[in-house]
């Protein structure tokens, strides 16, 4: 299995379930220490956004805090896979509940900027 870095990289999103926030303007810009993954993330309904958590072996678990544009704070957890694309670029499918509120949902990010990028 080739090891899938997400630092530097950033991401959208693609697809995402009815009661999530996160949509194709979102940017996440992710850094990564060892297993540590971290991302800034706002566009569309998110006026703020931060992530914290894991990559480990192509799986990620993560948490996460954002404002809307509404100004209404909430948060939740992730769970997911990373995989790189064909054209070395990298996709995150995820499963994610809101922690702070009800709903829950699936997403799909995928790098916007990474397509000249060699495979790491």
């Amino acid at each position: 299995m080739t090891e899938i870095s997400l630092d530097g990289r950033t991401l959208a999103g693609v697809a995402n379930g009815e009661d999530g926030e996160v949509s194709a303007e979102t940017r996440f810009r992710f850094e990564q220490d060892g297993e540590r993954i971290s991302a800034t993330y706002a566009g569309g309904d998110v006026a703020d956004g931060y992530l914290v958590g894991t990559l480990d072996g192509g799986e990620w678990d993560v948490r996460y805090v954002q404002m809307n544009a509404d100004g209404e704070t909430a948060t939740g957890h992730s769970v997911g896979t990373v995989t790189l694309l064909d054209d070395g670029r990298v996709r995150v499918e995820d499963v994610w509940e809101w922690e702070s509120r009800d709903g829950a949902g699936e997403s799909v990010l995928e790098e916007v900027d990474g397509a000249q990028r060699s495979r790491r």
